[in-house]
């Protein structure tokens, strides 16, 4: 449920089609730079009601992203 919610965010800020990416796909892959990465944050904070400090994050995948935010979640 995280990762589907995650690929659609992404695929949302990056206007393009969900279809198009996957656990398996690396952020660099997408064209997402430092700008977009705070965006996506603070869009992944808005709908999953958590707090993200940018500094903790360090994920390549879109797979890791989901899961980093699945542990916020539970804490």
């Amino acid at each position: 449920m995280v990762l589907e919610k995650v690929i659609k965010i992404v695929a949302e800020h990056l206007e393009m089609d969900e279809s198009k990416i996957t656990a398996e796909t690396t952020l660099a892959d997408l064209g997402v730079d430092s700008l977009d990465t705070v965006e996506i944050l603070m869009e992944m904070e808005d709908e999953f009601g958590i707090t993200i400090d940018p500094g903790d994050v360090h994920v390549e995948k879109v797979g890791e992203l989901a899961d980093y935010i699945a542990s916020v979640m539970d804490k």
